[in-house]
Parts: C-alpha cells; structure tokens; sequence
C-alpha cells in the first residue's frame, strides 16, 4: 500500500495528488481594516443584546455564591434561618442583590427565550433581529420592575 496515495494528512502528496493543505497567505500581507479603537465601535441593538445575555449569565453564576451562602446559613440553625430572613427583609446589601440576581435571571430567561426563537429560523433578518431585541429589552424591563416592586 502506498502511503502517499490519498494522503490528506500530508503536507505533501505523491505525483500528480493534491495537497490537503491548502496554501495560505502570510497575515502580514492581509489586506484588512485594523481598528483598534474599541469604543467608537458602535454595535447594532442584537449584538448589544446578545453580550448582554452573556453578562447576565455571569452575574447569575457569581451570585450562586451569594445565593447557596444564604442558604447554608438558614438551614445550619433557626438562629440562622432568623438571621438571612433578617437580612432579606431589612437589610439594604442583601435587597440590592437580590434584586440584581432576580433582575439579571430575567434578562437572562428573556434573551434566551430569544435565542431558541432564532434557531427556529424566526427573527433571523436584520429587521426581524432588531424587532426580537426591543421585544426582549421591553419585556427585561418590565420584569426587573416587577422584581424591584417585589423585593423592595
């Protein structure tokens, strides 16, 4: 058997085969626009919704630390179950958390709602990308008020 036949492993082929390895140019001889001023970048209102649905599960993973530490505390002991509800009920820290938490779940739910739409091949036009994202933002605004008229 001979191993150069039908290599497309190989950088090189026996005579008369093609190469898998297709040719490329060096970057230093790319033609490309280089801006490297990120802030006068102006992202259109998906993209902006997309990053932000990404934060949002970020801060909804660190506040797993804040959450499962609550919950440790109220059931180690009454004493500690009085004093998370102490703290959910008057204290300003813990309100302004949960709230962010809450908020940032349902931003989170909202967009991603909106994801699974648009890999149902609905919204994936410029026009119908940008009606999805409004609809996202009024419906995460509604619902971060919601959790603030809840909380506080």
């Amino acid at each position: 058997m001979n191993p150069t036949k039908n290599c497309p492993w190989s950088i090189s082929c026996g005579p008369g085969e093609k190469s898998a390895v297709k040719s490329q140019r060096p970057l230093s001889t790319a033609k490309r626009p280089v801006n490297l001023d990120l802030s006068s970048i102006q992202f259109p209102l998906p993209a902006l919704v997309s990053i932000s649905h990404r934060v949002s599960g970020i801060m909804l993973f660190i506040g797993l630390i804040f959450l499962m530490w609550a919950f440790q505390v109220s059931l180690s002991s009454p004493a500690g179950f009085d004093t998370v509800r102490e703290a959910m009920a008057h204290g300003f820290f813990a309100r302004l958390v949960l709230w962010g938490l809450l908020s940032a779940l349902g931003f989170h739910l909202v967009a991603g709602v909106r994801h699974l739409v648009m890999d149902m091949g609905h919204g994936e036009t410029l026009e119908g990308g940008q009606r999805g994202s409004q609809l996202t933002i009024i419906i995460s605004a509604l619902l971060v008020i919601m959790a603030g008229v809840w909380v506080w």
